[in-house]
C-alpha cells in the first residue's frame, strides 16, 4: 500500500521514516521516501504574484516552473492535509512536483454500496450545501494513480488501499456480480478504467520546451548578440535552435502518441449483475469487484482480474517478452490474502491477450473472472507509468556533468568581473560594460554541453540496433560501460530452451529400477499415465502450446492430446459426467502396452514457481477410478510423498543424475476417494501423502555460445552469477560447463535453516564434490580444506532459495560474505531474484541481468542493465531487448557501454576545452581593446566545433573486453588535472602568439578609440584568430580515446578525413587566404610568411606538448604517485570486502554451525 501518514493519531511509521506532522507527511512512492506538505491559496498573495510576473516580463512565472516549491510559498499558506486544496509532493531524488486536491460529491450510503464501509466516513469530508451535509471524497492525481484522504488513517492512501485485503473467498463472493448502483459508487471512488497517456498539442509542448532552462538561456544569448550586432552568429543559432525544437518536438509527439495508442485500450465487455442480468458496458466503467464473462475466442484484456470459472491460454509478452502462452486457472477459495504475484497462474493480466477461454460457462463457453485493478494499479499501468515517470540514474557521470556546469560558470563569474575592470578603464559606457560582461557568460558556459556528451550515446544505441539489440532506455547504455557483475539465469539463457528425454527411472517396490530411455517402452501403469497427464498445455487451432518441457514429455509418450469442442458434451458423457478440460488417448501402436484407456483431465493446478510443482485430477472413461497426478521438483515432491513410498537411495540417485547436469523432475500420484468432489476439490487436498512413482530424466544442452561469452566475462575480470530455479547440482554442473568455475575451483554448499518450533536457526557451510578434490579421500580432503586459504584455492559459493532466504532473515551479517563468493543461486522464485539483485547492489556493485523475461521481469527491472532474450523488438519487461537467443549479446552490450562512456568523456572534455580556448581568446582581445568577429565566432562554432563534435563520436568499440573499467567521474583527480593542464597550455599558446606578434618589426598597433569587433581587422585578433582555430582542431584529437575501449582513431574514417580538411582549410587561412574570405573574416593581410609558418609551428608545438602530457596522464602518471604514498582504500563496499575476504584465513568455517549474532563480523561502513 502507497499512503501518506498526516495526523498526529496515525500509526506510528516504520523506522526511518519523519516522525509524522499535521502539515507534513512521508510516504512510499515507488520504494522510495516522499515528503508531502498542504496549502492553501492565499488570494492577496496571487494577486501580488500576478502582478510581479507582469513587471518581470512573465519571468517570475518562469522561476515558478522551474521551481514548483517557490510558487507554492510564494502564494500559499501551510495547513494540514486533510484540509489542502494544494500539495507540495517532494522524492528521495530532490523532484517537486504540485498538485490539486479534488473533491467529488457523493452519494449518502455510496461508500457502504461500494463495499467499503469498513472505512466508512473517513474517506470522505462533508460541505454545508443548503443546509444540508453533502458526503466529499477528497482525492488527488499523481501519475495516473488517485489517492483518497482516509481520516481514519491520518493519510491520503492510493485507492487500492480499499481492496488490497481482499482474500480468495471475497474475490469468489463477488463471482454474482455487482447491481448497477453499486458500481456506479464504486466508479466515483475509483475512478475511470483508463490508462492516460497525455498528447499534448503542439503549442503546449512548444510552451513547455521553450521554458526549457537550456532554450530560455538560448533565447538570452540572441537577444545580447542581436544587442552586440551580431547579426550573422545570431541569426544561425537561432535557425539551429529552431530546428532543434522541431526536431524534438516531433519525437516528444510521435512516442507520447505511439505509447497512448498502446496504454488505452477501450472495448465493450459483457458483466454479470447482481440480478443475474448481463450487460455489455465499456470497460471504462469496470471497477474492482466488476464479474467479467470473458468469451471463447478471448480478448485483449482491459483490466487485472482474477480467474473464478474456466481455464484461459494467454499471451503475456507484452508484459513478459516470453512469447510461450501461459495457462490459467481458476483462484482457489480460501481465507488467505489475494496477492496478483502470489497468485499469478490465477490471475489475468490487464494489456495481455486472451487466446482462449474454456470451461467456465457450461452451455455458453468461456470463462468468468473478477475485476481486481483498474487504470494505472493494473501491471500494464505500473509498466506503462515507469516509461513515462522514469526514476532518476544514480549515475555519477550525469551527476558529475551537472556540478562541472556550475564550475564553469563560477569561471564566468569570474570572467565578466575581469572583462569589467578592463573595459572600465577605457571610456566604455556602462551599456557596454554590462553587454561585454553578459558576453563572457555565453562563451563560458556551452549550452549545448548536455546535448553533446549524448552523441556517444545514439550512436552506441544506433549500433546495438543493427545487431539486433533494442534500447528503450538510452542513458543506461553509458551505463553498460561500469557494469561489475552480470547475472543469468539458466534455462532458455544459458542452455537451450527445449529440453531431451534420456529417460525415466521408475520406483518398483520403494526400488528405483533401470533407467527406461524410450517412454513408449514403460509397462502400463500409473507412471505411465502420470507423464502423458501433468501438464498444462493446450490446443490452438489443433496446435498444441505449452511449456517447452510438456510439449517434449507428451511427444515422448506418443499420446495424444483432445479438447471438448465448445459446447460438446460428448466427452462430459465419456467420462461419467465430469466437466472435461482436456482428453489424453494412447496412441495405436504397437510399442505401447495392450489395455491402455484414454484419460481425462478434471481438474488442473498449474505449475508455481513458489511451490515448485503442478498437480491434475483424472478420471477414466465411465468416471472411475479419480487419480491425482503431481510433478515437480524432486525435494520438494519427497517430502509430499508417503515416506515408505520414496527409495532409500532417493538422495544417491537424485545426486548422480543432477551433478551431470540433467535436468530432474519426480512424479507421484494417489487415489481419491470416490465420493470426492472433484469440481472443489483443493490443492492442499489432493497435494498431500501421495506415491512416488519415479523421476523424469532430461538434458539439457549448453548453448554454444555460453561458455565463450562467460570465459570472455571471467578474463575482463567480470564477475558471472547464475540464478535459477532448477536444482542446486544441476547448476553447478552447469556452472562448470559454461565456465563459471573452473575445474580447479571448489565448490561449497551454503545451507540455512530457519527458526523452528525445534530449532534455532542455523548456518553452515559444507564442501562439494568436483573440482580438485572429485577423487580425494576423506582424510585428503580434510588436509586439502586446512590448506584451502593458504594455498590461495579458488572456491565458490552454492545456495538454494530456501537457504538464501533464511540467510537474509537470521544472518544478515553473513549475508554480504556469502554474496561476495556466491556464484550458483540456485531453486530461487522470482522474488528472491529480485531480491538478490538489490543485495548485490548493496554492496555497490554494478549488476546486469540477462533472462528470457519469464520469470525475471522483477529481476531485470530492479538490475542497472536488464537483457531480456525476446523474439520482440523492445519489451516492457527490461531496458534491453536482444533479438538473439544467446547471451553473446552480453560482451557486445559492455563493450558499447565503454565505447559509449569513453566518447561521452571525450565530448565533455572538448566542449569544456572549447569554451575555455574561446574564453581565454575573447578576454586576452578584451585586454587589447577588441574581440573576435561576428563570422570569426560563427566559423569556430559552426565549422569548427559542432562538425569535429558530431563525427567525434562514430569510432565504434574495441573487439576486445579488457579487465580495467572506464572511469566514470568527470571530478576525478586524472580528469581535472588534464583540462587544467590543457587549459593552461592553451592559454599560453595563445598569448605567446600575441606577444611574438607584438615583437614583429612590422606591428601596426590597432586604433585605440575604438572598442571591440568595430577596429577589425587588426594584427592583435588575427594571430589569436590563428592560433584559437587551431587549438579547436588539435584538440579533438588529444581528448579522442582510443584502445583499450575504442578502435584506434584511424577507424573513425569520417573524423579522420573533416581532420584533415578542417586543418587544410585553417592553413589556407592562415598562409595564403583568398582576399574575399580574408575580407569576410575580417582577418588582416600579413605579408611575412615567416612569421605565418611560425605560427603554425607554434600550434604543432602546442599539440605535440598536450598530446604527450594526455599521454602520459593516461598511461599511469597517478598509478606512479599512488605508489609512493599509502594505498587507499576502496570507496566500494565489494571491494574492500573481497580484500578482507581474501586475508581472512578461517572463511568460510566448513562444517561448524553458526548461529546467528547481533552484530557484523566485517565492517563495511
Amino acid at each position: 500500500m502507497m499512503e501518506t501518514i498526516g495526523s498526529p493519531t496515525a500509526e506510528e511509521p516504520p523506522p526511518g521514516l519523519c516522525s509524522p506532522s499535521p502539515k507534513k507527511e512521508p510516504y512510499h512512492k515507488s520504494n522510495t521516501l516522499m515528503d508531502v506538505q498542504g496549502f492553501k491559496w492565499v488570494r492577496w498573495r496571487v494577486w501580488l504574484c500576478r502582478f510581479g510576473a507582469m513587471l518581470s516580463l512573465g519571468l517570475l512565472l518562469v522561476l515558478f516552473h522551474w521551481r514548483p516549491r517557490l510558487g507554492v510559498l510564494a502564494r500559499c499558506h501551510s495547513c494540514p492535509p486533510a484540509t489542502a486544496e494544494i500539495l507540495l509532493l517532494r522524492d528521495c531524488f530532490g523532484q517537486q512536483y504540485v498538485v490539486e486536491v479534488l473533491t467529488e460529491e457523493l452519494d449518502d450510503g455510496s461508500l457502504e454500496q461500494a463495499g467499503i464501509e469498513a472505512d466508512g466516513s473517513d474517506c470522505r469530508d462533508t460541505v454545508q450545501l443548503h443546509n444540508e451535509a453533502v458526503p466529499l471524497l477528497r482525492y488527488y492525481l499523481f501519475e495516473g494513480v488517485r489517492y483518497v484522504w482516509v481520516t481514519r488513517k491520518g493519510a491520503f492512501c492510493r485507492v487500492s488501499v480499499f481492496n488490497e485485503d481482499w482474500t480468495c473467498d471475497t474475490l469468489c463472493s463477488y463471482q454474482d456480480g455487482l447491481s448497477r448502483q453499486e458500481q456506479e459508487s464504486r466508479r466515483k471512488i475509483y475512478g475511470p478504467n483508463l490508462i492516460d497517456v497525455p498528447v499534448k498539442s503542439i503549442m503546449r509542448l512548444l510552451v513547455e520546451e521553450v521554458l526549457n532552462p537550456f532554450y530560455i538561456f538560448q533565447i538570452l544569448s540572441i537577444a545580447l548578440w542581436l544587442t552586440d550586432k551580431y547579426y550573422y552568429y545570431a541569426a544561425c543559432i537561432f535557425l539551429i535552435s529552431v530546428i532543434s525544437i522541431s526536431v524534438s518536438l516531433y519525437e516528444i509527439r510521435k512516442q507520447s502518441t505511439m505509447l497512448h495508442s498502446m496504454a488505452q485500450h477501450i472495448t465493450n465487455v459483457t458483466v454479470r449483475r447482481s440480478s443475474g442480468a448481463e450487460d455489455s458496458v465499456s470497460s471504462l466503467d469496470l471497477v474492482p469487484g466488476d464479474c467479467v464473462l470473458i468469451p471463447q475466442d478471448g480478448l485483449l484484456l482491459p483490466c487485472d482480474a482474477a480467474l473464478l470459472a474456466g481455464e484461459c491460454m494467454v499471451n503475456e509478452s507484452i508484459l513478459t517478452g516470453e512469447s510461450i502462452p501461459v495457462m490459467k486457472t481458476p483462484l482457489p477459495a480460501g481465507g488467505g490474502r489475494y496477492s496478483p504475484e502470489a497468485q499469478r497462474r490465477h490471475t489475468l493480466f490487464g494489456g495481455t491477450q486472451c487466446i482462449q477461454a474454456k470451461g467456465g460457462r457450461p452451455g455458453v463457453g468461456g470463462a468468468i473472472a473478477v475485476v481486481t485493478s483498474t487504470g494505472f494499479d493494473t501491471a500494464k499501468g505500473e509498466l506503462i507509468s515507469s516509461i513515462l515517470y522514469p526514476q532518476p540514474l544514480n549515475f555519477r557521470f550525469y551527476q558529475d556533468a551537472m556540478k562541472f556546469l556550475l564550475f564553469l560558470g563560477c569561471m564566468a563569474l569570474v570572467g565578466t568581473i575581469y572583462s569589467i575592470v578592463i573595459l572600465s578603464r577605457t571610456n566604455a559606457t556602462w551599456w557596454e560594460l554590462v553587454i561585454r560582461a553578459l558576453d563572457i557568460v555565453t562563451i563560458v558556459v556551452p549550452p549545448a554541453l548536455p546535448a553533446a556528451i549524448t552523441t556517444g550515446t545514439i550512436y552506441a544505441q544506433g549500433r546495438l540496433k543493427k545487431e539486433g539489440v533494442f534500447c528503450i532506455s538510452p542513458p543506461r547504455i553509458n551505463i553498460c560501460g561500469k557494469i561489475s557483475l552480470f547475472c543469468f539465469d539458466k534455462t532458455g539463457t544459458l542452455t537451450e530452451e527445449g529440453l531431451d528425454v534420456w529417460g525415466v527411472v521408475e520406483v518398483s517396490g520403494a526400488v528405483f529400477s533401470e533407467l527406461v530411455p524410450d517412454l513408449r517402452l514403460l509397462p502400463k501403469g500409473p507412471m505411465l499415465s502420470a507423464l502423458a497427464c501433468c501438464h498444462s498445455v493446450a490446443l490452438l487451432g489443433g496446435q498444441a502450446l505449452g511449456d517447452p518441457l510438456e510439449l517434449k514429455m507428451i511427444e515422448s509418450t506418443g499420446w495424444e492430446l483432445e479438447e471438448p469442442a465448445g459446447d460438446d458434451k460428448t466427452l462430459d458423457s465419456e467420462f461419467g459426467g465430469h466437466r472435461v478440460l482436456a482428453v489424453m488417448r494412447p496412441p495405436a501402436c504397437q510399442l505401447q502396452p495392450k489395455g491402455l484407456q484414454a484419460v481425462a483431465l478434471v481438474q488442473r493446478f498449474p505449475f508455481s514457481s513458489s511451490l515448485q510443482r503442478m498437480s491434475v485430477v483424472t478420471v477414466a472413461p465411465g468416471g472411475q477410478p479419480y487419480l491425482a497426478f503431481i510433478k515437480g521438483a524432486p525435494e520438494m515432491l519427497a517430502s509430499l510423498c508417503l515416506r515408505e513410498s520414496v527409495p532409500a537411495q532417493f538422495s544417491n540417485t537424485l545426486h548422480s543424475f543432477s551433478s551431470q547436469g540433467f535436468r530432474v523432475l519426480a512424479l507421484a500420484y494417489k487415489t481419491l476417494d470416490g465420493q470426492t468432489d472433484l469440481s472443489n476439490i483443493k490443492r492442499a487436498e489432493v497435494e498431500r501423502d501421495m506415491h512416488f512413482l519415479g523421476l523424469l530424466v532430461m538434458k539439457n544442452l549448453v548453448k554454444m555460445e555460453s561458455a565463450e561469452v562467460i570465459t570472455t566475462l571471467r578474463s575482463a575480470h567480470l564477475r558471472s552469477v547464475m540464478v535459477t530455479g532448477d536444482n542446486i547440482l544441476t547448476a553447478v554442473n552447469v556452472a562448470r560447463a559454461c565456465g563459471m568455475m573452473g575445474s580447479d575451483e571448489r565448490v561449497i554448499f551454503v545451507h540455512a535453516t530457519p527458526h523452528t518450533g525445534q530449532s534455532l536457526p542455523s548456518l553452515r557451510f559444507h564442501l562439494g564434490e568436483g573440482g580438485m578434490g572429485a577423487t580425494a579421500t576423506h582424510g585428503s580432503v580434510d588436509i586439502c580444506t586446512q590448506d584451502r586459504y593458504q594455498n590461495g584455492m579458488k572456491y565458490h559459493l552454492a545456495i538454494n532459495g530456501m537457504s538464501f532466504s533464511a540467510l537474509c532473515d537470521y544472518f544478515p551479517e553473513y549475508l554480504p560474505k556469502v554474496l561476495m563468493r556466491g556464484t550458483v543461486y540456485a531453486r530461487m522464485a522470482p522474488d528472491q531474484k529480485t531480491q538478490l539483485i538489490k543485495e548485490l547492489q548493496k554492496l555497490n556493485y554494478r549488476v546486469g541481468m540477462c533472462g528470457d523475461g519469464a520469470n525475471d521481469c522483477g529481476a531485470l527491472r530492479a538490475a542497472d542493465v536488464g537483457v531480456s532474450l525476446s523474439e520482440a523488438e523492445a519489451s516492457v519487461a527490461s531496458p534491453f531487448t536482444s533479438k538473439s537467443d544467446n547471451i553473446s549479446c552480453v560482451p557486445l552490450l559492455i563493450r558499447e557501454g565503454r565505447c559509449s562512456l569513453v566518447t561521452s568523456f571525450s565530448l565533455f572534455k572538448y566542449m569544456a576545452l572549447y569554451s575555455l580556448i574561446q574564453f581565454t581568446s575573447v578576454l586576452i582581445l578584451y585586454t587589447e581593446k577588441t574581440n573576435l568577429g561576428d563570422l570569426q565566432f560563427l566559423f569556430f562554432d559552426m565549422a569548427l566545433v559542432t562538425l569535429l563534435a558530431v563525427v567525434m563520436g562514430k569510432g565504434g568499440p574495441s573487439t576486445e573486453l579488457q579487465p580495467q573499467r572506464p572511469p566514470a567521474s568527470l571530478l576525478a583527480l586524472p580528469v581535472l588535472t588534464s583540462l587544467t593542464m590543457h587549459t593552461l597550455l592553451l592559454i599560453l599558446g595563445q598569448i605567446s602568439a600575441l606577444l611574438i606578434t607584438i615583437s614583429q618589426d612590422w606591428f601596426v598597433p590597432l586604433n585605440s578609440t575604438m572598442s571591440g569587433a568595430m577596429n577589425l581587422p587588426n594584427l592583435e585578433d588575427t594571430s589569436v584568430f590563428a592560433l584559437s582555430g587551431y587549438q579547436y582542431i588539435i584538440m579533438a584529437v588529444v581528448v579522442t580515446k582510443g584502445y583499450p575501449y575504442k578502435k584506434p582513431i584511424y577507424y573513425n574514417v569520417v573524423f579522420v578525413c573533416v581532420l584533415l580538411v578542417l586543418f587544410a582549410l585553417m592553413s589556407w587561412l592562415v598562409l595564403s587566404p583568398l582576399p574575399f574570405l580574408r575580407e569576410l573574416l575580417k582577418l588582416y593581410d600579413i605579408p611575412d610568411m615567416n612569421f605565418k609558418m611560425l605560427l603554425v609551428a607554434l600550434a604543432a608545438l602546442n599539440f605535440i606538448i598536450c598530446f604527450l602530457l594526455e599521454v602520459l596522464i593516461d598511461r599511469g602518471l597517478f598509478d606512479c604517485l599512488r605508489f609512493f604514498r599509502r594505498r587507499q582504500q576502496s570507496k566500494k563496499q565489494y571491494k574492500r570486502l573481497d580484500v578482507l575476504l581474501s586475508e581472512s584465513s578461517s572463511w568460510p568455517p566448513l562444517d561448524q554451525p553458526l548461529a546467528p549474532q547481533q552484530y557484523t563480523v566485517i565492517g563495511l561502513s
